[in-house]
Formats: C-alpha cells, structure tokens, sequence
C-alpha cells in the first residue's frame, strides 16, 4: 500500500472516531496530509482525468483539513513585522518565482504554483492558485478553492470556501478566466476555462444564470460554460405581494475562439463592454 493510501485509510477513520487522534499515528497522518497540501502533492479537487469526466472531489483530503483545526493549538507566529494568533500558521516557504505583495496572506496549507502573484490579498487553506494567476488587491480566495492557470482575480474579488460536508465540490475556477471587480463565486461554482466575469456579479449555487445570446433563453445552475461572457441581470418574478427583480446572471456571448487568450479578453471586454 502507497503513501497515500496509508493516509487516506488514517484520516478517514480518524474522521469516523476522533478518539483515534490520540494515536500518533493519526496524529501523524494529518499533518502528513496538510504537508504535502502545502506542497502541492495533493489536492483538494483533481481535474478531469479524461474526455466527458468531472472534476473530483477528495474529501478524505478535506477531512484531514478539518482533523487538523481540531489537533491544532492557538499559537502565536510573526511574518516579518505582522504578528498572529492563530490555529494555522501562515505558509512559508514560498518559492522565489512567486510574488506575494505585503501584506498579502497565504496560509499552510495552501498551494501556489510558479508564477502566481498576490497582491495584498488572501489565500485560505486547501485552496491551489495557478501558474501565471494574479489575485488582485483585497481578493480572496476562500478554503478549499481549485483556482487555474493565467487567471485574474480583480480587485475585491470574493471565491468562497467550502469545507463542510467534505463531500461538497469546492469552488473550481479553470484556465484562463477572468474575474472582475467585486464579482463573488461561492458555494461549488464551476466556472469553466477562459470565462469572463464581468464586475459585480454574484454566482451562488441558486444563482439563474441565463444564456440570452441565442434567439430563446437557456437556463443553467451551478456552471458556467467555457468563454462565456457573463454580466450581472435582473429578471421578474412574481411575489405574493407583487412582482420584483431578482438577480441573476446573464451569459451575453463567448471569447472569440479564433484568438489567443489575451486578444480574445480584450474583445470580449470591449465588444460586449463588460464592466470589470
């Protein structure tokens, strides 16, 4: 039996009877679990592994995130001249071709891959942040998060966490998607590759998301389709005490396939003049 299937048998029947964590090898195996989190070998959520798949989620992986908030003592850590108190201590280690902007966060537990630049933001445990991804001025990027390669996270940008059930779907973020200004994506969202979110918009689990850009509208939940050009709306419906707006999101078109992802951004912005 491999490494990690050594870990995975521990924490899931850690996570079955607490009782095991006064065992060291229990112990053991959750911190093992965390460590190699931080370090990128392993992860919350693994891609598609072929044509037609989903993405899956390794809950084993996010029980051993919540075993280690309960074996975890508060403790006081220092980042240069920031002090915290804390059951997680801030990630260290972080690689030379990774910028990290003062006072920008990023907690054990996390993974940053090359090229990822932070400006003064947050990045919670469990969460992965793509090569050549940026996350902008006071975003976050909530526990657990699957971010992809050469995305921008605008400013105040908010992904949210999930943690619990550890059954439940993490917020997945895929190549190439653009994330404007104070857009919030929660709740196991699916953004599919080289979307654009335009600014404001809210993508909860419940959220209506509407392709208008075809002759007759279609209705989606819980996705967005890769390229989609994304604004929020507001559609009416009918209340016991009269009809009213209710947000929602519409899909107003696609990223021109024929070009490259940074030409083809900034035609989307400009052709469908998404606010950002």
């Amino acid at each position: 039996m491999d490494l990690e299937h050594i870990l995975r048998a521990r924490i899931e029947a850690a996570f079955a009877d607490r009782a095991l964590l006064a065992d060291m090898d229990h112990h053991s195996a959750v911190e093992g679990t965390l460590a190699a989190l931080d370090r990128g070998e392993l992860r919350v959520a693994s891609p598609p592994a072929g044509e037609g798949a989903d993405w899956t989620t390794n809950e084993w992986v996010k029980q051993a995130i919540l075993l280690y908030f309960a074996i975890s003592k508060m403790a006081r850590t220092n980042a240069g001249p920031f002090e915290y108190n804390d059951k997680i201590p801030v990630k260290k280690e972080i690689p030379s071709d990774v910028r990290v902007v003062p006072p920008a966060v990023a907690r054990f537990g996390a993974f940053l891959e090359s090229g990822v630049i932070l400006m003064p933001s947050y990045v919670n445990i469990g969460a992965r942040v793509g090569s050549g991804t940026m996350v902008d001025t006071w975003a976050t990027v909530g526990s657990c998060a699957q971010i992809g390669s050469d995305c921008h996270l605008a400013g105040g940008v908010g992904i949210g966490g999930v943690l619990e059930p550890p059954s439940a779907r993490p917020v997945i973020i895929e190549d190439g998607v653009f994330v404007g200004s104070r857009a919030v994506v929660v709740e196991g969202m699916h953004v599919g590759r080289e979307a654009v979110i335009g600014a404001g918009v809210v993508l909860t689990a419940s959220t209506t998301i509407i392709d208008v850009s075809g002759a007759q509208p279609v209705e989606h939940k819980g996705r967005i389709p890769p390229r989609s050009v994304v604004i929020p709306g507001v559609r009416t419906k009918k209340f016991p005490a009269g009809e009213y707006g209710v947000s929602c999101a519409l899909i107003i078109g696609q990223r021109t396939a024929s070009t490259d992802r940074k030409v083809s951004l900034n035609a989307a912005l400009r052709d469908f003049a998404v606010p950002v």
